[in-house]
């Protein structure tokens, strides 16, 4: 099987960078940014995905004195070790270690008061996918991930109290039609709750092309396992690369003021639809497509075909829970700066809701999960009442049930 450089292609046809997008402002602030960085004690939760790795070799130009990365995927903490490690003049801090744990558990609140104090702490644990949103059981989990441990981090923060606190985010939060937007805006309530305590910022951003568990990225597992590929021909979004992805969250958690909630400056014009990716991909691996009007016709049509340049792909109209046919990063409420940042743009928003109306919030859905017979519509119904923009889309179909 033909490779493919996925950060050329990126360049090439998805984004049409040939630089990153916040390399300006990266050079712009670049002394701001070793001040605040060089020596410093650095935690990073969640470093072994996409997003988390990315932010960590952004960070590790400004050389940090340590660098502790927890994440609950074994396998992807040793990855990164390697990688970084493999990487010519990559720039390691001595004290540098990997800890495979949930940033939830008891032996973590250890490790985070023996260890620290920790100058930045940067948090990109999360549930992050819409097709996490099935029913009242991935709910729950989705709430516990992103609302309650991000609420139980705050709180141990306060006795440890850093620099600077960076938590991601989503643009599916803005305006949020998916349980999973809503809880990263549930999310940004909760941590801007603590905004007065100490310096925290989050940022929303694009689709991150080719990142873990993303469909482009299921597209690379497809083709290599000899599979039909199917995707939606109805759906755009914005991207941004996987380095772009980590210097965004950098800029964010350094340079950010409290309560500042980032964005990429891109145009409407730079969406991409899904349906052109593929067709683009496809032709890189040498391969014809060949269009079917079902899964089963393309699974069938792989398994009898001689042919190893066809390749058959089944596109279709997304139906599915909480999908969004456009992307956007903000609300016509939330107060706007274009003017800080070359291509970053910046919302301010203080929270409205104070830390006691937070804990009331969490205790609701708490005593909710803790009720025998609830249902997804009740957890909708509550996410409502603390959330006035979200509007749920229900069709009764998930993305489980595509290929």
């Amino acid at each position: 099987m033909k490779n493919i450089d996925i950060h050329n292609f990126t360049k090439k046809n998805i984004t049409k960078r040939s630089t990153s997008l916040f390399e300006i402002d990266i050079e712009n602030n670049k002394n701001k940014l070793s001040e605040k960085i060089k020596d410093k004690s650095i935690l990073v939760i969640g470093g072994a995905g996409t997003i988390g790795k990315s932010f960590i070799k952004a960070i590790l130009k400004f050389e940090p004195k340590r660098l502790y990365v927890i994440d609950t995927n074994e396998n992807g903490l040793t990855e990164l070790t390697r990688d970084l490690r493999s990487t010519d003049n990559q720039f390691i801090p001595e004290d540098y270690k990997t800890y495979p744990m949930n940033f939830g558990d008891s032996v973590f609140k250890k490790l985070f008061i023996k260890e620290g104090p920790f100058e930045i702490v940067a948090n990109f644990a999360a549930h992050k996918h819409v097709r996490s949103e099935k029913d009242k059981y991935s709910i729950e989990a989705m709430l516990e991930n992103n609302v309650f441990k991000a609420k139980e981090l705050l709180e141990l923060l306060l006795e440890n109290k850093p620099e600077h606190f960076f938590c991601v985010s989503t643009d599916k939060a803005s305006n949020p039609v998916n349980i999973m937007g809503a809880s990263k805006k549930l999310m940004e309530e909760v941590i801007m709750a603590y905004s007065d305590e100490f310096p925290i910022t989050t940022a929303r951003f694009a689709n991150v092309s080719f990142s873990n568990g993303s469909l482009l990225q299921g597209h690379i597992e497809r083709i290599n396992k000899n599979q039909p590929i199917s995707c939606p021909s109805d759906i755009k979004r914005f991207f941004v690369s996987e380095e772009e992805s980590g210097q965004i969250c950098m800029l964010a958690c350094v340079l950010g003021k409290s309560s500042d909630i980032f964005f990429p400056k891109l145009e409407k014009e730079e969406m991409v639809f899904f349906k052109d990716i593929t067709h683009q991909l496809i032709s890189e691996f040498d391969k014809k497509i060949t269009i079917c009007t079902s899964e089963d016709e393309a699974k069938k049509l792989l398994s009898i075909t001689n042919e190893s340049n066809v390749y058959p792909v089944y596109y279709f109209d997304t139906d599915t829970s909480g999908e969004k046919h456009y992307e956007e990063f903000y609300s016509e409420k939330d107060s706007i700066n274009l003017s800080r940042f070359q291509n970053l743009g910046v919302i301010n928003n203080r929270s409205n809701k104070s830390i006691t109306t937070i804990n009331k919030i969490v205790e609701e859905l708490r005593f909710k999960f803790q009720e025998e017979n609830y249902e997804k519509d009740d957890i909708i119904a509550l996410l409502n009442k603390y959330l006035p923009d979200f509007s749920h889309s229900e069709t009764g179909k998930s993305l489980d049930q595509k290929m």
